[in-house]
C-alpha cells in the first residue's frame, strides 16, 4: 500500500499513512505539483484518467503525486513525471502552499504541495492508466478558460498557476 508522509503546517514531518485513510481522514501530508512549459511558454497540461482515485476527466498540471517515505522531492518528481507523463526534463523547485478542500468520494484533500517547474519542448509518451489526454496551452487562454469552465479543472491547479511565487521561464 502506497504511503503518504504526514507534515505539520511548517513541512515538517510527523509520520506516515496510507494514501487513501489520509485522504479519507483529511489529514495534512507532503505533495508535489508538476509545470511543465515549453519554450513558447505554454504549459503542457494532463487530463486525469476517469479511473483516477478522485477528480477523474479533468484537467491539472503537468503531474502531480506524492513523496515516499524516504524518497527526495528530487527523486520523487523525476519517478512520477516519467511514470506519468514519459518526460524527464529537469525541475526547479518555485514554492509551497497548504491547500484543503472536499473532493468526490468523501475524500479531503490537505497538502502541503511543492510545487516545481520545468522546460520541454517535445511530445510526452504518456501514460493511459494515469492520463487520458494531453495538450499545450497559452496560459492567457488557460486563465480564461479556467474562469469560464471552472468544473473542468481540478481544485488545486488554478490555485497554482495564479500564484505569485510561479516562475515561468525567465521571468
Amino acid at each position: 500500500m502506497e504511503q503518504v508522509i504526514l507534515v505539520d503546517e511548517l513541512d515538517n514531518e510527523v509520520g506516515t499513512m496510507e494514501k487513501m485513510e489520509a485522504h479519507r481522514q483529511g489529514r495534512l501530508h507532503r505533495a508535489f505539483s508538476i509545470m511543465v512549459f515549453n519554450s513558447n511558454r505554454e504549459i503542457l497540461l494532463q487530463k486525469r484518467a476517469k479511473t483516477k482515485y478522485h477528480s477523474g476527466g479533468l484537467w491539472t498540471n503537468t503531474c502531480c503525486s506524492h513523496p515516499q517515505p524516504n524518497e527526495t522531492m528530487e527523486d520523487a518528481t523525476a519517478r512520477k513525471l516519467l511514470q506519468e507523463m514519459g518526460i524527464a526534463p529537469p525541475l526547479t523547485f518555485s514554492f509551497k502552499f497548504i491547500y484543503q478542500t472536499r473532493l468526490d468520494g468523501n475524500l479531503v484533500e490537505h497538502e502541503c504541495d511543492h510545487v516545481f517547474t520545468g522546460l520541454f519542448d517535445g511530445k510526452p509518451q504518456i501514460n493511459t492508466e494515469e492520463v487520458e489526454d494531453w495538450k499545450f496551452v497559452n496560459l492567457a487562454s488557460l486563465k480564461k478558460d479556467i474562469s469560464e469552465n471552472p468544473a473542468s479543472y481540478t481544485y488545486w491547479f488554478p490555485l497554482i498557476i495564479n500564484h505569485p511565487g510561479l516562475v515561468i521561464g525567465d521571468r
